[in-house]
């Protein structure tokens, strides 16, 4: 063979070996689709594959069960634990207007929450507790996924919220028309993370006007004839749609939306008066722990709500001025006390868990330089109703607050964020150590995480057991 014809041999088989770059043969989008598919439809047949075993497994852990509902206020920015629920009094720093008090064996800032003061038999405070971070982004994160953000599942972690809700989807009854998770003045709180859009928590920032957008301009019959127009143009794009979940998602979501327009009872739960609002301390946070207890008292499926209090915890810089920790600790106090009264005079407090936490703590003794107080890991968490006994204390701090000196409970180390996790999961019924088969990454999902060198388990000594 000449060497003529071994090259026209070589060009026939490789005919575009040394052209330029755009003389290649390139990608249409056609072929890329073809390629796609066929790389989609090896990936779905892998999960459905996967999808023909057990969603979830679990250790058959006995949980508590004895609530119904959550209540899981975040208290943004990190109070000073040793100024609130783990008083200590320093000499020529802690302000007299505090009024220290011991109630109920607890000494308690009676000048600065004097309701919540009032009703120690009513909450039980966890004071031997630390977080992970001092970022905090990060530590908020960390508190309403119950994990590491930055770890391998933390990116598609749900809130704990959202598992609440897909756990409890069944126990839903028919005519009960509010989203399982509702998330108050958390505008920027973690969503469903990889679960169904559905389970996605239910974002409104109060108002005495209820929610918006629950009529339309153009009136009622108007609003039912286009929705029914639209219904018959689309249905078939969004129920069991060719297009995948996110169709179906929207489709839920209309739903949803449409059975809580010129409704009532969604009328009634989040507006409310002005008395009202003045009785709760007329703030945000306040219209937020006001709207809950309507919302838990109408019984619409809802069963888990967040409330996020931005007001400003993070006090580096003039911490006993005015207009921060003496504002902000009446705050608390009127919103708190209010809500959990109603929720008791409603019979709502035996089956609501009430969890209050922040993301860190703050450093102890005398003030900065800048008279505040930095981020410290020591924290508190604050339970309520769902069953807990009320006057409990677990754990105890040393003498300035600044670390644990007894841990209060069977597992004889620190609280963490997973163990209130855990602590939820347990009450409300869910067997914290489930793992789910379902996550887009194969790797299982534990509901509380298995991994790190810590085993996770529920306080349980807040039920006196």
């Amino acid at each position: 063979m000449t060497n003529q014809e071994k090259f026209n041999r070589h060009w026939k088989k490789y005919p575009y070996e040394g052209k330029t770059f755009f003389n290649r043969p390139h990608w249409t989008r056609r072929g890329f689709m073809q390629l796609a598919g066929g790389v989609t439809a090896s990936f779905l047949a892998q999960r459905y594959s996967k999808a023909q075993g057990p969603v979830e497994t679990n250790s058959g852990m006995q949980t508590k069960n004895t609530a119904q509902n959550v209540i899981f206020i975040l208290l943004a920015g990190a109070p000073s634990h040793t100024d609130t629920f783990d008083l200590k009094v320093v000499a020529g720093t802690t302000p007299t207007s505090f009024a220290p008090t011991t109630v109920n064996g607890i000494l308690w800032p009676a000048g600065l929450m004097p309701k919540l003061g009032a009703m120690t038999n009513q909450f039980a405070l966890v004071r031997s507790m630390q977080s992970h971070a001092l970022v905090h982004s990060l530590g908020q994160t960390w508190t309403q996924i119950g994990r590491n953000p930055a770890a391998a599942l933390g990116n598609i972690a749900p809130n704990i919220g959202s598992v609440v809700a897909i756990e409890k989807e069944a126990s839903r009854t028919p005519g009960q028309v509010f989203p399982t998770f509702l998330a108050l003045n958390s505008p920027s709180g973690v969503t469903q993370g990889y679960f169904p859009a559905s389970y996605a928590p239910f974002k409104v920032v109060p108002s005495n006007s209820g929610v918006a957008d629950t009529t339309n301009p153009d009136g009622q019959t108007r609003f039912n004839t286009r929705y029914s127009l639209m219904n018959s143009l689309d249905d078939n794009l969004r129920i069991n749609s060719p297009y995948g979940q996110p169709m179906s998602d929207y489709n839920d979501f209309y739903i949803s939306g449409q059975q809580m327009m010129y409704n009532s009872t969604v009328t009634q739960a989040f507006s409310f008066t002005t008395a009202d609002s003045e009785r709760y301390g007329n703030t945000s946070t306040g219209n937020a722990c006001l709207v809950a207890t309507q919302v838990l008292k109408a019984n619409q499926g809802t069963r888990f709500i967040q409330i996020t209090s931005n007001d400003g915890w993070d006090m580096h810089v003039n911490i006993y001025q005015q207009a921060n920790l003496p504002t902000k600790g009446a705050l608390l106090d009127n919103a708190v006390s209010a809500m959990l009264g109603d929720l008791e005079a409603a019979g709502l407090l035996a089956n609501t868990l009430v969890v209050m936490v922040g993301e860190f703590g703050r450093t102890v003794g005398p003030l900065t330089a800048a008279a505040g107080r930095d981020h410290l890991v020591q924290q508190f968490a604050f339970f309520a109703g769902g069953g807990t006994k009320g006057g409990t204390v677990i754990g105890q701090t040393n003498a300035t607050g600044g670390d644990t000196a007894e841990y209060g409970w069977s597992q004889d180390r620190y609280v963490y964020p997973e163990d209130i996790e855990a602590t939820i999961y347990s009450a409300v019924g869910i067997d914290w150590t489930t793992v789910r088969h379902d996550d887009p990454l194969g790797r299982g999902f534990s509901y509380v995480p298995t991994t790190d060198p810590v085993v996770y388990y529920p306080i349980n000594e807040l039920w006196g057991s």
